[in-house]
């Protein structure tokens, strides 16, 4: 299976993921996974459901490890009408404000956390493309960063802020040492070889909603959606919000036109157009 998921080209950690989930269905059975069939799957599933209270998205995930291995690994069969895969809920992603990101980013409990903040409002990338940032992906000519192998090993550019691009200086001022390679460099002071880990955004967008006093649960790929939405609300068409989000599928995209206050405000509610007495019954 390593074999056949390395000359996919799939990444180090699908790669990794997709081995435990397989590793995970054997150990249930205490048996090789190439000696359990389509019954051995659905009883596995029902125990993921029941018995772990897993999500139909993360139950999804193992089906896809295991079907993978069934099919490119072992040649094997795979019937979804005997494994179907669970029906998941679609639930519209948190959204904050523009003023309630003001007041998230104001609220770092760090320059440096200010900073991640920053680029992953200004930019919409991911957590993990955050981290992997190169300081050689600043394009300031051009007014650009490029993201590098970003989700499907896709590579794009966004644009760079004015206002990024000086905290980002700001950001590079402060470093105890500069980095040859990262962004974001890795330890405690940022002075390492390797970059943050994926935690570090996380713990600054918790920690800034914790002192902005704001109630949702804010992590970094909420960020990611205020940054679609915002620019949605601003005028920018949804095609050049796929290019800059990464998107493959234009479906994708259009969650935002149901986040979108200025599409939501567009129609008005039938109610606004019935002729109605100036008080209730009651009041009357």
């Amino acid at each position: 299976m390593l074999e056949e998921l390395q000359r996919r080209n799939y990444s180090e950690a699908t790669t990794r993921y997709y081995i435990r989930k397989v590793e995970a269905f054997a150990r249930y059975f205490r048996r090789p996974p190439d000696r359990l069939g389509p019954q051995h799957i659905r009883e596995y599933q029902a125990h993921l459901f029941t018995k772990k209270k897993l999500s139909p998205g993360s139950v999804t995930t193992y089906l896809c490890a295991l079907r993978f291995f069934y099919i490119q690994t072992l040649k094997k069969p795979w019937s979804v009408a005997d494994t179907p895969y669970p029906k998941k809920a679609h639930r519209l992603p948190t959204i904050l404000s523009q003023e309630e990101v003001a007041q998230l980013i104001d609220a770092a409990s760090t320059p440096f956390h200010r900073t991640l903040l920053m680029t992953l409002y200004a930019t919409g990338v991911r957590n993990a493309e955050l981290t992997r940032l190169k300081t050689s992906d600043v394009d300031s000519r051009r007014m650009v960063l490029h993201i590098q192998g970003g989700k499907g090993r896709q590579d794009r550019d966004v644009m760079l802020s004015p206002i990024l691009l000086d905290e980002l200086r700001a950001h590079w001022r402060r470093l105890r040492r500069k980095s040859s390679v990262w962004l974001f460099p890795g330890n405690r002071w940022h002075t390492a070889d390797h970059p943050i880990d994926t935690k570090t955004p996380r713990h600054a967008c918790q920690q800034a909603a914790r002192r902005a006093g704001i109630n949702k649960k804010v992590y970094p790929h909420v960020l990611r959606h205020c940054f679609a939405t915002h620019l949605l609300e601003a005028g920018a068409d949804l095609h050049t919000i796929q290019m800059l989000l990464g998107h493959h599928d234009l479906k994708e995209t259009a969650i935002y036109l149901h986040l979108s206050q200025r599409h939501l405000h567009a129609t008005a509610s039938p109610l606004d157009a019935l002729v109605l007495k100036s008080s209730s019954p009651r009041e009357r």
